[in-house]
């Protein structure tokens, strides 16, 4: 069985801006560490746009509508909030980020992918139903775990998130349906101040584990180990979808964990082998965070390796 990469150029269009540290450069990273000879079986495919009607089923649609209403002149940017930006570039590139996670749904519904990681942006785990925010214009975590539901008849799909920032839309979007299960790790005190391990969803069904400013190996290996692998067995699911930040890094510039890329590694096998058990190996991964282009590259190609199970 393969592993499928989707990723687009339209996503190096959205532009961000000097100094925003969500830019294009990112992805640019990842795809550059996995031209490496050892991903030579890595399966690749163009993403695909995203239809409005499947966004809806996680955001309201004169949300989804309004946002894609918002095309700036070439020159131009508009600030939706204080970090989250749109240009003449970004329309396409959110539908192309949301359709690589939808495309990766049907790849390893389908059969003929065995897990996928999609390299795209805008990221998407802080668009919340109907607020952008956090460099976020669609939840595409969300959007994918609402058309596994539609399309494949998944009952029961698991979202986990190792992006060092709490994915608040992710799991606002998700909380009320028991069929979904959404886990997080993340620094706390951190951006966008959600994530307390107080917060249980309606039917125990969201599990957050806060890790201290500093904390690194240790601390990011127990929570997973001890407390979100263990959960999201017992919730069972029929895909595991994972959103893959990599910004808890220890050379990232937006946080203060300490985690290295063999963290990401150790975590990224103990997933694949959790979606092996679990779900007959159904795993899309989903590029969130990771702002340091070192720490980020290293770590996505540590991350794809582990699926590759090379």
């Amino acid at each position: 069985m393969s592993t499928v990469l989707f990723s687009h150029p339209a996503c190096l269009g959205h532009d961000t801006g000097p100094g925003h540290p969500e830019r294009a450069d990112r992805i640019r990273a990842v795809l550059a560490a996995l031209e490496a000879e050892e991903f030579a079986m890595l399966l690749r495919e163009e993403a695909p746009e995203v239809s409005v009607e499947t966004l809806a089923r996680a955001h309201p649609r004169a949300y989804v509508e309004g946002i894609l209403s918002i095309v700036p002149e070439p020159d131009e940017r508009v600030m939706l909030d204080g970090d989250t930006v749109m240009s003449h570039g970004s329309r396409a590139a959110a539908l192309r980020s949301a359709g690589a996670a939808v495309a990766a749904v049907d790849a390893v519904m389908e059969g003929w992918a065995h897990n996928a990681f999609c390299a795209t942006r805008p990221p998407g785990h802080h668009a919340e139903a109907g607020r952008p925010m956090g460099f976020c214009l669609f939840s595409n975590a969300a959007v994918a775990a609402h058309h596994a539901r539609a399309k494949w008849g998944a009952a029961r799909v698991a979202v986990v998130d190792f992006d060092v920032h709490h994915g608040n839309g992710t799991q606002a979007i998700l909380e009320s349906d028991p069929g979904f299960f959404y886990a997080s790790s993340h620094e706390m005190p951190l951006y966008p101040g959600t994530g307390d391990p107080s917060e249980r969803g309606v039917a125990n069904n969201v599990l957050n584990v806060a890790l201290r400013s500093m904390s690194g190996g240790p601390e990011f290996r127990a929570a997973w180990g001890d407390e979100i692998i263990p959960a999201v067995e017992a919730f069972g699911p029929d895909l595991l979808i994972v959103s893959a930040g990599f910004d808890a890094h220890r050379r990232d510039p937006l946080a203060s964990l300490t985690v290295t890329t063999a963290d990401f590694s150790w975590l990224s096998h103990e997933l694949v082998a959790l979606a092996e058990r679990a779900c007959g190996g159904k795993l899309v991964s989903l590029l969130e965070g990771g702002y340091d282009l070192e720490g980020l590259a290293a770590s996505a190609a540590a991350h794809v390796r582990a699926l590759m199970r090379v």
